[in-house]
Protein backbone atom coordinates (compact mmCIF):
# COMPACT_ATOMS: atom_id res chain seq x y z
CA UNK A 1 0.00 0.00 0.00
CA UNK A 2 1.35 3.54 -0.96
CA UNK A 3 1.62 6.40 1.73
CA UNK A 4 -0.62 8.52 -0.04
CA UNK A 5 -2.80 5.54 -0.23
CA UNK A 6 -2.20 5.00 3.97
CA UNK A 7 -2.79 8.50 4.74
CA UNK A 8 -6.29 8.69 2.80
CA UNK A 9 -7.50 5.50 4.56
CA UNK A 10 -6.45 6.91 7.89
CA UNK A 11 -7.92 10.18 7.31
CA UNK A 12 -11.31 8.05 6.44
CA UNK A 13 -11.05 6.01 10.19
CA UNK A 14 -10.35 9.85 11.53
CA UNK A 15 -13.26 10.97 10.09
CA UNK A 16 -15.41 7.97 11.06
CA UNK A 17 -14.42 8.10 14.67
CA UNK A 18 -15.15 11.63 14.84
CA UNK A 19 -18.76 11.36 13.67
CA UNK A 20 -19.34 8.10 16.21
CA UNK A 21 -18.24 10.55 18.81
CA UNK A 22 -20.81 13.33 17.70
CA UNK A 23 -23.73 10.99 17.62
CA UNK A 24 -23.17 9.64 20.98
CA UNK A 25 -23.59 13.17 21.70
CA UNK A 26 -21.28 15.37 24.53
CA UNK A 27 -24.13 14.54 27.48
CA UNK A 28 -22.60 10.94 26.51
CA UNK A 29 -19.23 11.81 28.14
CA UNK A 30 -20.08 11.76 31.85
CA UNK A 31 -21.77 8.01 31.36
CA UNK A 32 -19.47 6.37 29.19
CA UNK A 33 -19.02 2.88 29.05
CA UNK A 34 -16.80 1.64 32.19
CA UNK A 35 -14.89 -2.08 32.08
CA UNK A 36 -15.18 -2.25 36.17
CA UNK A 37 -12.53 -4.91 37.38
CA UNK A 38 -12.35 -4.69 41.31
CA UNK A 39 -12.92 -1.76 43.91
CA UNK A 40 -9.26 -1.93 45.27
CA UNK A 41 -7.86 -1.56 40.87
CA UNK A 42 -10.88 0.30 40.08
CA UNK A 43 -10.54 3.35 42.67
CA UNK A 44 -6.14 3.77 41.05
CA UNK A 45 -7.71 4.25 37.58
CA UNK A 46 -9.00 7.75 36.64
CA UNK A 47 -12.25 6.74 35.11
CA UNK A 48 -12.96 4.28 37.91
CA UNK A 49 -12.29 1.32 35.59
CA UNK A 50 -10.73 0.73 32.26
CA UNK A 51 -12.82 2.66 29.78
CA UNK A 52 -15.06 1.08 27.14
CA UNK A 53 -14.68 2.44 23.12
CA UNK A 54 -10.93 1.85 23.58
CA UNK A 55 -7.44 -0.12 22.87
CA UNK A 56 -6.06 -1.90 25.59
CA UNK A 57 -2.76 -3.82 25.22
CA UNK A 58 -1.80 -7.08 27.12
CA UNK A 59 1.49 -8.84 27.72
CA UNK A 60 1.48 -12.05 28.35
CA UNK A 61 4.41 -13.08 30.77
CA UNK A 62 2.70 -16.20 31.40
CA UNK A 63 0.32 -17.21 28.49
CA UNK A 64 -2.18 -19.20 30.58
CA UNK A 65 -2.69 -16.35 32.73
CA UNK A 66 -2.54 -13.42 30.52
CA UNK A 67 -5.54 -14.85 28.54
CA UNK A 68 -7.38 -15.57 31.63
CA UNK A 69 -6.90 -11.53 32.01
CA UNK A 70 -7.76 -11.20 28.51
CA UNK A 71 -11.03 -13.15 28.69
CA UNK A 72 -12.40 -10.89 31.74
CA UNK A 73 -11.84 -7.82 29.90
CA UNK A 74 -14.29 -9.66 27.19
CA UNK A 75 -16.74 -11.09 29.53
CA UNK A 76 -17.28 -7.75 31.45
CA UNK A 77 -17.55 -5.55 28.19
CA UNK A 78 -19.71 -7.90 26.63
CA UNK A 79 -22.01 -7.35 30.21
CA UNK A 80 -22.06 -3.86 29.07
CA UNK A 81 -23.60 -5.04 25.87
CA UNK A 82 -25.91 -8.26 26.44
CA UNK A 83 -26.52 -8.30 22.66
CA UNK A 84 -23.41 -7.61 21.58
CA UNK A 85 -20.48 -10.53 20.07
CA UNK A 86 -17.23 -11.51 21.23
CA UNK A 87 -14.61 -12.11 18.54
CA UNK A 88 -11.74 -14.12 19.50
CA UNK A 89 -9.32 -13.47 16.32
CA UNK A 90 -6.11 -15.94 15.74
CA UNK A 91 -3.96 -16.86 13.85
CA UNK A 92 -4.91 -20.56 15.03
CA UNK A 93 -7.37 -19.55 17.66
CA UNK A 94 -7.53 -22.42 20.65
CA UNK A 95 -9.38 -20.97 22.83
CA UNK A 96 -11.98 -23.45 25.01
CA UNK A 97 -15.18 -21.76 25.45
CA UNK A 98 -15.90 -24.25 28.78
CA UNK A 99 -13.09 -22.80 30.10
CA UNK A 100 -13.63 -19.65 29.02
CA UNK A 101 -17.53 -19.82 30.81
CA UNK A 102 -15.51 -20.00 34.11
CA UNK A 103 -14.09 -16.48 33.45
CA UNK A 104 -17.67 -14.81 33.02
CA UNK A 105 -17.90 -15.10 28.92
CA UNK A 106 -21.05 -17.32 27.41
CA UNK A 107 -20.02 -19.99 24.80
CA UNK A 108 -23.21 -18.43 22.77
CA UNK A 109 -21.98 -15.15 22.60
CA UNK A 110 -18.31 -16.27 21.40
CA UNK A 111 -17.17 -16.05 17.87
CA UNK A 112 -13.53 -17.70 16.56
CA UNK A 113 -11.78 -16.07 13.73
CA UNK A 114 -8.86 -18.35 12.10
CA UNK A 115 -7.37 -15.81 10.28
CA UNK A 116 -3.29 -17.46 9.41
CA UNK A 117 -1.58 -14.27 7.75
CA UNK A 118 -1.08 -11.58 10.27
CA UNK A 119 -2.24 -8.63 8.15
CA UNK A 120 -6.00 -10.45 7.49
CA UNK A 121 -6.12 -11.13 11.47
CA UNK A 122 -5.27 -7.30 11.52
CA UNK A 123 -8.07 -6.51 9.22
CA UNK A 124 -10.63 -9.06 10.56
CA UNK A 125 -9.85 -7.17 14.02
CA UNK A 126 -10.06 -3.64 12.77
CA UNK A 127 -13.48 -4.27 11.06
CA UNK A 128 -15.06 -6.14 13.81
CA UNK A 129 -14.04 -3.15 16.50
CA UNK A 130 -15.65 -0.61 14.01
CA UNK A 131 -19.05 -2.90 14.36
CA UNK A 132 -21.69 -1.78 16.89
CA UNK A 133 -22.67 -5.22 16.76
CA UNK A 134 -19.78 -6.30 18.27
CA UNK A 135 -19.20 -5.66 22.10
CA UNK A 136 -15.14 -6.86 22.16
CA UNK A 137 -13.02 -8.12 20.29
CA UNK A 138 -9.37 -9.60 21.28
CA UNK A 139 -6.40 -10.18 18.56
CA UNK A 140 -3.98 -13.19 20.10
CA UNK A 141 -0.59 -12.22 18.48
CA UNK A 142 1.95 -14.65 18.62
CA UNK A 143 4.62 -12.58 17.32
CA UNK A 144 6.88 -10.32 19.23
CA UNK A 145 6.96 -7.63 16.74
CA UNK A 146 3.07 -6.89 16.99
CA UNK A 147 1.20 -4.60 14.97
CA UNK A 148 2.84 -1.08 14.49
CA UNK A 149 2.35 2.28 15.49
CA UNK A 150 -0.39 3.15 12.68
CA UNK A 151 -1.54 -0.32 12.69
CA UNK A 152 -2.88 0.49 16.38
CA UNK A 153 -3.85 3.89 15.54
CA UNK A 154 -6.39 2.16 13.35
CA UNK A 155 -7.62 0.05 15.97
CA UNK A 156 -8.00 2.68 18.68
CA UNK A 157 -9.54 4.96 15.87
CA UNK A 158 -11.97 1.36 15.36
CA UNK A 159 -12.92 1.43 18.67
CA UNK A 160 -13.73 4.57 19.10
CA UNK A 161 -16.30 4.22 15.97
CA UNK A 162 -17.70 0.72 17.23
CA UNK A 163 -18.15 1.76 21.11
CA UNK A 164 -16.64 -1.52 22.12
CA UNK A 165 -13.48 -2.75 23.36
CA UNK A 166 -10.66 -4.11 21.56
CA UNK A 167 -7.75 -5.65 23.21
CA UNK A 168 -4.45 -6.62 21.62
CA UNK A 169 -2.90 -9.67 23.36
CA UNK A 170 0.85 -10.55 22.49
CA UNK A 171 4.09 -11.90 24.22
CA UNK A 172 5.66 -9.99 26.56
CA UNK A 173 9.10 -7.74 25.99
CA UNK A 174 11.27 -6.40 27.83
CA UNK A 175 11.13 -2.94 25.61
CA UNK A 176 7.40 -2.60 24.32
CA UNK A 177 7.24 -0.32 21.29
CA UNK A 178 5.43 3.01 21.56
CA UNK A 179 1.64 2.94 21.30
CA UNK A 180 -1.68 4.66 21.49
CA UNK A 181 -3.12 2.06 23.99
CA UNK A 182 -5.36 4.03 26.64
CA UNK A 183 -3.51 0.72 28.74
CA UNK A 184 -0.84 -1.73 28.65
CA UNK A 185 -0.40 -4.70 30.99
CA UNK A 186 1.54 -7.58 31.96
CA UNK A 187 0.05 -10.76 33.52
CA UNK A 188 1.79 -13.40 34.92
CA UNK A 189 0.52 -16.16 37.50
CA UNK A 190 0.56 -15.31 40.89
CA UNK A 191 3.19 -17.22 43.34
CA UNK A 192 0.43 -16.98 45.62
CA UNK A 193 -3.18 -17.62 45.21
CA UNK A 194 -6.36 -18.07 47.05
CA UNK A 195 -6.22 -22.44 46.36
CA UNK A 196 -9.91 -24.10 45.49
CA UNK A 197 -8.54 -24.27 41.78
CA UNK A 198 -9.31 -20.24 41.54
CA UNK A 199 -6.58 -18.71 39.16
CA UNK A 200 -4.09 -16.16 40.56
CA UNK A 201 -2.91 -13.42 38.86
CA UNK A 202 -0.30 -11.11 38.85
CA UNK A 203 -1.17 -8.23 37.27
CA UNK A 204 0.99 -4.76 36.18
CA UNK A 205 -0.25 -1.74 35.17
CA UNK A 206 2.55 -0.66 33.03
CA UNK A 207 0.96 2.31 31.48
CA UNK A 208 -2.29 4.33 31.81
CA UNK A 209 -3.43 8.01 30.74
CA UNK A 210 -3.74 9.87 33.76
CA UNK A 211 -2.80 6.64 35.92
CA UNK A 212 0.11 5.64 37.83
CA UNK A 213 1.52 2.24 37.26
CA UNK A 214 0.98 -0.59 39.91
CA UNK A 215 1.10 -4.30 40.10
CA UNK A 216 -1.22 -6.24 41.81
CA UNK A 217 -1.84 -9.85 43.19
CA UNK A 218 -5.28 -11.09 42.05
CA UNK A 219 -7.54 -14.18 42.36
CA UNK A 220 -10.30 -15.24 40.37
CA UNK A 221 -13.71 -16.68 41.87
CA UNK A 222 -15.81 -17.93 39.50
CA UNK A 223 -18.80 -18.68 41.63
CA UNK A 224 -18.71 -14.99 43.18
CA UNK A 225 -18.00 -14.18 39.39
CA UNK A 226 -15.27 -11.56 41.13
CA UNK A 227 -11.78 -10.87 41.16
CA UNK A 228 -10.43 -9.97 44.55
CA UNK A 229 -6.97 -8.59 45.56
CA UNK A 230 -4.89 -11.10 47.48
CA UNK A 231 -2.16 -8.63 48.38
CA UNK A 232 0.31 -6.35 46.76
CA UNK A 233 3.37 -8.29 44.91
CA UNK A 234 6.53 -8.30 46.52
CA UNK A 235 7.46 -5.31 43.92
CA UNK A 236 5.08 -3.11 44.87
CA UNK A 237 5.89 -4.12 48.89
CA UNK A 238 9.12 -2.91 48.10
CA UNK A 239 8.09 0.52 46.43
CA UNK A 240 6.10 1.32 49.42
CA UNK A 241 8.74 0.22 51.89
Amino acid sequence: MSTTTEMETDRAALLASLRARLARGSAAQGTRPRISLCPEIDATLPEGGLPGACLHEILAAEPGAATGFATLLLARAQALNPSGSVLWISQDPDAYPQGLARLGLAPQHLVLVRAPRAQDALWATEEAARCPAVAATLLHSPLREGPDMTACRRLQLAAETGGGLTVLLGPDTDTPAPSPARSRWRVRAAAEGAGHGQPAWELELLLHRGGVPRRWNCTWNPVQDRLSVLESSPTERRRRG
